[in-house]
């Protein structure tokens, strides 16, 4: 019987956008955000680089792709933790569920470690999508403090405290209400 070929099979978009997303994923693990290109996925791959624009377009379309599947997974998560919650009890739900998570994702290590001061190219942190799950996050569609609760949790993700229940205390006591001031109930 002959092998499934994912470039003539019947739904060929969804497959070769999956292989090329998770052959991205490899590669970005590998190499951090700077070193992935294109032609370096296609190498990947063995096709050419115009198969992947038309299957998933360019570098940023791609990467963004994938914060959007890393986002949507720890989303998933959130949604649970927070569903009937409000205000700040909402958004310390949100920050302690978001860090487990993020901490948890191979992917999420790699974003960590490969985002510095004017560094992360804003593959994240100007991240329409991620602003958007902020959004959700508080309840409300705030730009400035979903602004300010990435970067809140960046924050605490980049420097975590070693005592879980400290860090849930900090959440409670200053980064919670930090994100909720302001805000019209």
């Amino acid at each position: 019987m002959p092998q499934h070929d994912w470039v003539l099979g019947t739904d060929r978009n969804t497959e070769a956008l999956a292989r090329i997303l998770s052959a991205s994923s490899e590669l970005v693990s590998r190499k951090g955000f700077e070193a992935f290109t294109v032609e370096a996925v296609a190498a990947e791959l063995h096709c050419s680089p115009a198969t992947v624009y038309r299957r998933a377009g360019g570098k940023a379309a791609i990467l963004e792709r994938l914060v959007s599947l890393f986002a949507q997974r720890i989303v998933g998560s959130i949604r649970e933790a927070i569903t009937g919650l409000e205000g700040t009890e909402r958004v310390v739900a949100a920050i302690v569920v978001a860090l487990d998570c993020m901490r948890a994702e191979p992917l999420g290590k790699l974003i960590m470690g490969d985002i510095r001061p004017d560094h992360d190219s804003g593959a994240v942190t100007a991240s329409p999508l991620v602003a958007k799950f902020a959004d959700e996050m508080i309840g409300r569609h705030d730009p400035l403090a979903a602004q300010w609760l990435i970067r809140v949790t960046f924050a605490l993700w980049y420097w975590p405290l070693k005592d879980k229940q400290a860090e849930y205390e900090l959440v409670k006591r200053f980064a919670g209400p930090s994100v909720t001031l302001g805000l019209s109930e």
